[in-house]
């Protein structure tokens, strides 16, 4: 049995019928010989009974008050937690069966995780859709947990960064002091936020994959990070997209997950904090847009993960679980007046990832949508490509394939100015 941590609870106490907040991810596997489904799951089933916290459930304590456990479920089946669907024949449905996967909520009576294997994509391949909610761990944690259930996984871990020191209570108080001055100055009026949107329990999921190779030449020719280049590229794309459905273009705030996650260290909960990085999106020239990006991220990372407005997750996380329960709910619907979307990143190991032998080509993580917000992105980068996954609401984004279409053009648009 454990306790979970505050920032655990804060996503616990945010979930809605129309705001779940599960993250998961969906991975397409190739393989050499024909594969069948039912096996898969068998074979997940088996390595999902032999992790412990895939196991455990909620379970509310009456002190301290307003806080839970995480406690093992005695009659646990792994099975029950997994599923088979198959495709139509000729047809890849995979992102609208996801879409509805992707809306519907964990339930929260038992072990808050589920996987799909979806049969039936082109030249006989499959894909297996997890789910976790983002209460049972963060996205490194996910990929950890992924390592018991994919060939051999465990035995390469994920690099993370150093994690950060754990304050002493005098230091947490000022620290607390400081964010929550800096969220204050950082929450701006409704009406200033470009994308503000009441958020319906529907979603829609696209996928997009680029070639990192083309993110790397651009990489070395403009400076900057392989991240700042994505930032810049999902930048163009929302200016593109912006433009095309008839809205003006103006910067988008992003709320980037920072792992404050030690090296080595394995185990669920969230150990995150997160950077805000305005986005420029008003920046006409893509270049510039680099340009702008590189400067805010190299200021965050100067800052560091402890400190501004991004570093509330870390704040969240010593909190009393009552503040939570009671503040993180009555607080939730000002989250589009701090950021105005989720741009995330999920470490993979930089190898070729099997799953009864056959080879995963693509891996496309999920994050979940705040309320009030339109659209979400969460990327991987894997073997050759870079693996972009949005989680759209459907009412307020009606035309996401275009928004997918733009991230590809904003690619090409930067990689041509790198003649």
């Amino acid at each position: 049995m454990s306790t979970l941590s505050g920032l655990d609870l804060a996503f616990l106490s945010l979930e809605r019928a129309s705001t779940p907040m599960h993250v998961g991810a969906v991975a397409l596997f190739r393989p050499n010989t024909s594969i069948d489904a039912d096996a898969v799951a068998r074979l997940l089933a088996e390595r999902a009974d032999a992790l412990p916290r895939l196991r455990q459930y909620v379970r509310p304590t009456l002190f301290p008050p307003g806080g839970a456990d995480w406690v093992s479920t005695p009659d646990f089946r792994a099975a029950d937690h997994i599923s088979v669907y198959r495709l139509p024949h000729e047809l890849d449905l995979l992102d609208a069966y996801a879409s509805r996967w992707v809306a519907t909520p964990l339930d929260l009576s038992r072990p808050p995780w589920e996987l799909h294997v979806v049969a039936g994509l082109p030249d006989g391949g499959f894909a297996v859709l997890l789910k976790l909610h983002h209460a049972l761990t963060d996205g490194a944690g996910a990929v950890e947990i992924a390592g018991g259930l994919l060939d051999g996984l465990c035995e390469h871990r994920v690099p993370t960064p150093a994690s950060a020191a754990l304050p002493g209570l005098v230091d947490r108080v000022r620290q607390g002091v400081e964010v929550a001055t800096a969220v204050a100055k950082a929450i701006r009026p409704p009406w200033a936020a470009p994308l503000l949107s009441r958020t319906s329990p529907e979603r829609e999921f696209a996928r997009v994959r680029l070639d990192l190779a083309d993110i790397r030449h651009i990489r070395k020719t403009h400076g900057g990070t392989v991240n700042d280049v994505i930032l810049t590229v999902l930048s163009g794309a929302l200016r593109d997209w912006m433009d095309a459905s008839g809205r003006r273009a103006a910067d988008i705030r992003a709320m980037i997950p920072v792992s404050v996650r030690g090296r080595g260290e394995v185990g669920g909960g969230n150990q995150i904090s997160a950077y805000l990085c305005d986005l420029p999106v008003a920046t006409p020239d893509p270049v510039d847009r680099l340009r702008a990006v590189r400067a805010a991220m190299d200021a965050n990372k100067k800052m560091g993960p402890t400190k501004g407005a991004g570093a509330l997750p870390l704040v969240a996380s010593w909190l009393p679980p009552l503040a939570h329960r009671v503040g993180t709910r009555m607080l939730a619907g000002s989250a589009a007046m701090l950021f105005d979307t989720v741009v995330t990143t999920v470490p993979f190991p930089r190898m070729e990832l099997r799953l009864a032998g056959a080879a995963m080509r693509e891996v496309y993580p999920v994050v979940p949508l705040a309320p009030g917000h339109r659209v979400g992105f969460a990327v991987s980068t894997y073997l050759d490509g870079v693996h972009i996954g949005l989680n759209a609401d459907p009412a307020a984004v009606a035309d996401l394939g275009r928004l997918a279409d733009a991230i590809v053009k904003s690619t090409a648009t930067l990689h041509e100015r790198c003649a």
